[in-house]
């Protein structure tokens, strides 16, 4: 005999705004056969405390048998895989009654269906089946694998990004109106510039500020530093540049393709480095173009990009030093807040100048002296990280395991996907590094996070730190903690513990 129905809550306000220190009253009403488990959780975030419901969704039955039969589910006809989070629970049994449940945690799409239970014992089978509808179902012709990412930088009008199949990678990009402007080299499939990419044209040239140009003379290469699907960068000297030096220390992205329209986008490209300019964004110093190679010239950061700085100065750093036997320092807590808050800086700024990155990652960012961190990307990174992203395609690079799910599952790009992929770097400081989700597969991946599920807490990370990391990480981009808190909360948490900068040495 099994007799269940669905559980369902509704939460009333839906919607409450209170000013600190108020009372606030919820009133959850729940139904379901039998009567569902309810748990009220507190999160605590900076000084203020976010009340979330987590219902834990169980099919009660109660079975009558003897000897004890065996107990199988199923979903659309094929059996249910149990773990972590599905899995069957006998609450109580006596004189041949049975009463349990099938349990499931936070269920999203994937688990919508006809549930069906099957009892045996020698003497005979029975079974009854309920059907479960938890979430709606993403539209297939909005699925990933049909379209391709643009990762770097974008630059939004009024409206979100919302990535099409001519815009393979490009990592400034323009839009008015909730549409794509066309790029020059839109038309051409082997049009690949500057990055991988493609760079949009821009309606509002006033917007720019004049981009400086270098003479050739005046840059001394001194060695390679790395190569990407655009070209080399190398490390440089350069002349006459400051004012206060006669020479300094750059990096010079050199364009391997001379093309028409690689040039041009390579113009535009330098047009948008030239507008973004803050502490921790790497500063973009102008181009030379007298002659192939095309090249443009950045800051210098010494220590390299954070996510090799990060392992070098984990507990594992001996295990990644080569031919290395003293164990390098190691990052304390309040680095990493230092590290974290200079980050979450830079990315307030991107959001206040309209821009959205759509691939933030610790190999993104770069390290200079005294802990300085900047958010920059050469372009090498699809190449030296090249675990980190997902192949779709040809030569399509997806970052997934930074990715929320509406950027998977719709392509949609906003400052609210880039606050998740924040709470992905937070992760990765607080783990010296390591890659998010590293004991899954890419389609594993896909599968946890359009799933609902999220990545658990590091061991050397604090409870506050975690809480933000799950404020960022909220399925409905709308609940996601604002960039101008993160960054609030973390500038406060690094000042209430002081940074010792010795660790560079």
């Amino acid at each position: 005999m099994l007799y269940a129905e669905v559980p369902t809550a509704m939460l009333t306000p839906s919607n409450l705004t209170k000013m600190e220190g108020e009372n606030m009253e919820l009133l959850c009403t729940t139904s379901g056969v039998p009567s569902p488990e309810l748990f009220w959780d507190m999160i605590r975030v900076g000084n203020y405390e976010l009340t979330s419901m987590v219902l834990l969704y169980c099919f009660h039955y109660l079975s009558l048998g003897n000897p004890k039969p065996t107990f199988k589910w199923s979903q659309n006809g094929k059996p249910v895989k149990e773990g972590e989070y599905i899995f069957t629970r006998i609450h109580d049994y006596a004189e041949r009654e049975y009463h349990g449940c099938l349990q499931l945690d936070s269920p999203t799409h994937i688990n919508n269906g006809r549930y069906k239970l099957e009892v045996a014992n020698p003497y005979g089978t029975d079974e009854k089946e309920v059907d479960a509808h938890f979430m709606l179902m993403p539209s297939d012709a909005e699925m990933l694998f049909k379209h391709r990412l643009s990762p770097f930088l974008s630059y939004l009008g009024p409206s979100s990004v919302i990535s099409n199949d001519d815009d393979s990678a490009s990592p400034l990009h323009h839009v008015s109106n909730g549409s794509n402007t066309p790029s020059s080299s839109e038309m051409g499939p082997d049009a690949v510039i500057i990055g991988m990419t493609k760079i949009p044209v821009i309606e509002n040239p006033q917007y720019f500020r004049i981009v400086q140009h270098i003479k050739r003379h005046n840059i001394v290469l001194k060695r390679e530093l790395g190569e990407g699907a655009f070209g080399k960068v190398f490390l440089a000297e350069c002349y006459n540049l400051s004012p206060d030096q006669e020479k300094i220390l750059v990096a010079v992205k050199t364009l391997k393709e001379a093309s028409e329209n690689a040039r041009k986008d390579f113009h535009r490209e330098a047009e948008l480095l030239t507008n973004l300019q803050h502490e921790h964004i790497v500063t973009f110093y102008g181009v030379c173009v007298e002659s192939d190679p095309l090249i443009m010239v950045f800051e210098y950061m010494k220590h390299g990009d954070l996510n090799k700085f990060l392992r070098a100065h984990g507990p594992d750093a001996v295990l990644m030093a080569e031919g290395q036997t003293t164990r390098p320092v190691e990052l304390t807590q309040s680095q990493m807040l230092h590290i974290a808050q200079q980050i979450a800086s830079g990315m307030v700024y991107l959001a206040s100048q309209h821009f959205v990155h759509r691939d933030l990652a610790t190999r993104n960012c770069l390290v200079g002296e005294n802990l300085l961190v900047k958010i920059g990307d050469f372009g090498m990174s699809r190449d030296v990280y090249s675990t980190d992203y997902y192949r779709v395609g040809g030569h399509t690079m997806l970052p997934i395991r930074w990715m929320p799910p509406e950027s998977i599952m719709y392509r949609k790009f906003t400052t609210e996907s880039d606050v998740w992929s924040l709470g992905v770097v937070l992760w990765e400081i607080f783990t010296y590094g390591k890659q998010p989700w590293y004991q899954l597969s890419n389609n594993e991946v896909i599968e946890c996070i359009t799933q609902g599920r999220v990545l658990q807490r590091p061991r050397t990370c604090p409870k506050e730190v975690y809480d933000l990391m799950l404020g960022c990480w909220q399925r409905e981009p709308h609940m996601r903690l604002n960039i101008k808190e993160i960054h609030s909360l973390l500038l406060n948490l690094a000042k209430a513990s002081p940074v010792y900068l010795d660790i560079l040495g």
